[in-house]
């Protein structure tokens, strides 16, 4: 590691490069706004795009708000620290895709519905932006924190801009602040995530070659690699509470994923803003593509960072505090020759960032003004005023998720983080979609019951693992690491400390060392049969023919074969219409 690092900061030329892929996003969100901002129906142009999107920009939406930023910095931090066995939580990718397209979305073609959990992890996206300017421009966390949660959302409320003194940092949360009760909807949020995706997929892709070629090839990558141990993808072993098998990453990981790719808010609401359900298929084969497609790209990124460090750890040495900045750590190591290099990683890990963020204000905004609000208010409101609600609601929840930023901070790791809060959510929601669409005899009673039990459950596990995990009660196994090539000056920065072990004689309770990948699959196991149970002890439910089109077409030859009744004309159109 050149100690020369350290000089190396933000050039004129990254700010340009930075605030350029800003502007033009801003330009996009400022020209959907301002074109729908006349439309009669504007809360279903904001919320839906006006139900005639497009295949291609709503599926390079879906891919930047699925990879986000935590996809980026996590999987790399992964791969160094814990080896490549998390590679396999892509196998179920597939069958993810199939069980979407159909089993779940023609369910919602004919219902129109959807749900949402994003809250929980929002502070951790607008982490992984911040931690990664901090490491590249030396500027405080805590005010490069703000700056970024206003930015993200700025990007989610904005129409037009009127400042003329944008020459500071700061200039940019001024800005944000006059104008952040307006925003485009989901056509900007669409368009600007189509810009941020190929702004994402080119900075990664450039700094995997340029990395590469200073590290020496490819096939010195996997060397080094090999030789330390990280090269695994068949850890075969049934023990649940080991981190990483190839039954966690795969079973674990198809319930984690299918939650969010089939019945989440974000992607429900994207399937239902193209009309026709043929599209929305080929919708999520682009985006499933798309997502392996990238995480592969962050997995080879992994790789690439540790046979950079492979003899001198950052972490060891005190470069870095955390596993997590290693990625903006290797950008300005091998960018000190290549000027706009971190501006263009910094605007991928913006672009991520904004991406999911926007998309999440955008979708919670609208769910808590129609399942929440709507409900209570007896007089409805005008299209322009419900628009506005909306719009403020976004600007409260982004707010209010700024402050849980620094919370986040104290964590481990990135992407055990996320997947262990959003299972709290993510396995109820699945459980309740499946109970509706699969059960005929579920009722609401034992939905909620199943939903509410679970949730306590995933949350009690959840919360109680990181405490431990924070206090070093509960560690898990890290691959090995080397500072036998570093130079003497990072060697004198190291502090000889012991290992303190924080854990007592016995052993955490055996449900709080689960693996964090079983936490879906737990949450949403246990709703199905709490709900079942309940459902049957509160008198079930009656299924009927007129009600056909809220189960999934996989049971209808089950549920009615042996019906007598048929369906009038309408009914028969509709599905005629659904199946083509």
């Amino acid at each position: 590691m050149d100690p020369e690092l350290d000089k190396v900061t933000f050039s004129f030329i990254d700010y340009c490069v930075f605030g350029s892929m800003l502007g033009i996003s801003a330009v996009v969100g400022v020209y959907h706004a301002y074109r729908g901002r006349k439309n009669p129906d504007a809360v279903k142009e904001y919320l839906a795009g006006g139900l005639k999107m497009s295949v291609f920009p709503v599926s390079m939406s879906l891919i930047a708000s699925w990879v986000s930023g935590t996809s980026l910095l996590g999987f790399t931090e992964e791969i160094y620290v814990f080896g490549t066995q998390i590679l396999t939580a892509l196998i179920p990718e597939v069958l993810v895709c199939l069980t979407s397209i159909f089993a779940f979305l023609p369910v919602f073609y004919r219902l129109e519905v959807s749900s949402s959990y994003g809250f929980l992890v929002i502070p951790i996206i607008m982490y992984v932006p911040t931690i990664s300017l901090h490491q590249v421009t030396g500027i405080n966390f805590n005010t490069i924190t703000t700056v970024v949660c206003f930015v993200c959302i700025f990007y989610t409320t904005l129409v037009s801009i009127k400042s003329k003194q944008l020459k500071k940092k700061v200039a940019i949360a001024e800005v944000t602040v006059r104008n952040c009760l307006f925003q485009g909807g989901l056509k900007a949020v669409v368009w600007t995530d189509t810009i941020q995706t190929l702004v994402m997929y080119g900075g990664t892709i450039t700094i995997c070659i340029i990395g590469t070629y200073q590290v020496g090839g490819v096939a010195k990558v996997w060397e080094r690699n090999n030789e330390s141990g990280r090269i695994q993808f068949f850890n075969m072993d049934f023990d649940p509470t080991i981190r990483h098998t190839f039954w966690s990453t795969v079973i674990g990981s198809y319930f984690h994923v299918l939650s969010e790719s089939a019945v989440s808010q974000i992607t429900v609401q994207r399937y239902l803003a193209i009309p026709d359900i043929k599209k929305s298929s080929i919708m999520i084969m682009i985006m499933s593509i798309g997502i392996v497609c990238f995480d592969l790209i962050t997995i080879y990124l992994g790789l690439m960072i540790y046979a950079a460090f492979y003899d001198c750890d950052p972490v060891t040495t005190q470069q870095i505090h955390k596993a997590d900045q290693l990625l903006p750590l290797f950008v300005m190591k091998i960018s000190k020759s290549i000027l706009g290099l971190p501006g263009i990683f910094i605007a991928s890990i913006f672009s991520a960032a904004l991406s999911t963020m926007s998309t999440g204000l955008n979708c919670m905004s609208g769910l808590v003004y129609e399942d929440i609000i709507k409900p209570w208010i007896k007089k409805p409101l005008s299209p322009v005023a419900a628009t506005r609600l909306i719009r403020l609601l976004a600007v409260i929840i982004g707010v209010t998720c700024t402050g849980l930023v620094f919370l986040v901070e104290k964590l481990r790791s990135i992407l055990q983080t996320t997947r262990s809060l959003t299972a709290i959510t993510r396995g109820p929601i699945l459980g309740i979609f499946t109970l509706g669409m699969f059960f005929p005899n579920a009722n609401s009673i034992g939905a909620l019951t199943g939903a509410v039990t679970s949730m306590s459950i995933v949350a009690w596990i959840s919360f109680n693992s990181q405490a431990l995990i924070s206090a070093g009660v509960i560690n898990f196994p890290k691959k090995q690491v080397s500072i036998e090539g570093c130079p003497e000056d990072l060697l004198r920065n190291i502090v000889n400390t012991s290992v303190v072990n924080n854990s007592s004689s016995l052993d955490p309770f055996i449900l709080y060392r689960i693996s964090y990948l079983w936490y879906t699959f737990i949450g949403f196991l246990s709703t199905v049969i709490v709900g079942v149970i309940v459902s049957g002890f509160t008198g079930g439910n009656k299924c009927k023919y007129e009600d056909k089109k809220l189960y999934t077409p996989i049971v209808h030859w089950l549920l009615f074969r042996n019906n007598p009744s048929k369906p009038n004309d309408r009914e028969l159109d509709t599905m005629k219409n659904i199946d083509a």
